[in-house]
Formats: structure tokens, sequence, C-alpha cells
């Protein structure tokens, strides 16, 4: 058994995402991003003729902001701050959802913000990686911290003895975004978060729930 393990997110709980992809859109393609919209289908639209995006063209958009624009995006506020506190009491670890060949720059631009920690790579519901990373890591405590609540519906399922806490770092859009059901806590500010994964970790383990009854989402 090792210290406590913190998997955590990038997008909007780290690194400020939708507000500099916004910005892109506007000033490079032509599309308005509504960032109330949580689905890309109706958020992003043609801006002279309002009709949405074809999935295939959202799809290239963000690869290509991956591709490009990453230096865009800068910290949530106190999120490096709190994160290197905690790492003196916890491993972290970072579970995003990119492509691989974007997982070394993802890592560089941690790092490039004083977070030099391991970066995974993941395409849908994180429940199946972040378990395999616990079973290796074998962690006294584990937390997962993310913005969308699909993950936590993850994690719970085939992980649930990890601490989860829903966090939305943007403040533009926290406050249309529900709260995770499936999150054992809902805290969008840094400062507050701290305290309670401090308080987490010294706590031990997630007690194990009932078995989802509706649904298991990859």
């Amino acid at each position: 058994m090792t210290r406590p393990l913190i998997i955590t997110d990038c997008d909007e709980v780290l690194l400020h995402m939708v507000v500099p992809f916004r910005e892109w859109l506007d000033e490079t393609h032509g599309v308005h991003f509504d960032m109330r919209e949580r689905g890309f289908a109706e958020a992003l639209r043609h801006k002279d003729s309002g009709e949405p995006l074809e999935r295939q063209h959202v799809w290239e958009l963000l690869l290509g902001f991956f591709e490009t624009e990453m230096h865009r995006q800068t910290p949530i506020a106190n999120a490096v701050e709190a994160l290197l506190r905690l790492s003196v009491i916890a491993d972290i670890e970072v579970l995003t959802n990119i492509t691989e060949r974007h997982q070394a720059a993802r890592a560089q631009q941690l790092a490039a913000h004083g977070l030099t920690l391991p970066v995974h790579w993941n395409q849908g519901g994180k429940g199946r990686p972040l378990a395999a990373i616990v079973a290796e890591r074998q962690p006294s405590v584990a937390l997962f911290i993310d913005d969308l609540a699909e993950h936590h519906h993850s994690v719970a399922t085939h992980a649930p003895g990890v601490w989860r806490l829903h966090l939305v770092g943007e403040p533009e859009i926290a406050a249309y975004v529900p709260t995770a059901p499936y999150a054992h806590a809902r805290i969008d500010d840094w400062a507050t978060a701290e305290h309670w994964i401090m308080e987490r970790l010294a706590q031990g383990p997630a007690p194990i729930e009932s078995p989802l009854s509706d649904g298991v989402i990859a």
C-alpha cells in the first residue's frame, strides 16, 4: 500500500479550455460557441447561418485546438498552488480525454505551469482506466476530480471505493452545469476543494455504495 492518490482531469479542472476554445473559434473559424450548451451538437454554430456544425467538423476543430492552440490555456484559479500543497501528502496523476498523440504535449503544457505530473490519455468513460491505475498503484486512499458527470458515474461503477469530487473551474459555465449525481461533493473553487480533499484523504477509502441500478457507463 502506497501514499494516497489523486487522479484529476485537466480541462476546466486544472486549465481553462472552453473560453480559449471559444475565442479561437470566433477569431479563426467564424464559429459561435454558446458555452451554456453542454452538448457540442447545439453549442457550435456557423456565425453566418446559425446552423449547427457537422459532428465531424466539431471533432476536427477540437483536434485542431489541441494541435496548435494549447498555449492559450491558463490555469484555473488556485489549482496549481493547491495541487503543489497536496503533492506533499499524496501522489497526483492526470487522466484526460485527449488522443494519444497529444499526451506528451499535455504533460509539457502542465509542466510549463509548474505541474510535473504523469498524464494518462483516454477516450470515453474514465472508470475502467482509473480502476486500472488504482489497481497498479494500490494507494491507501484514492480520489477522483472531474468536471463531467458521466465520468463520475463511470468511476462510481468501476471503482466505487474512490472518492469523487465534481469541480467545474470555469466560472462562465459553472452555473449552467448540474451537479453530478454520482459525485460525493460538488465544489467549484480550489480554495474550498483543497480542504475537502485533505479531509477525504485523511478519512480513508470511500464507502462502497449499493450497485448502480441505471446502467453502466464504460
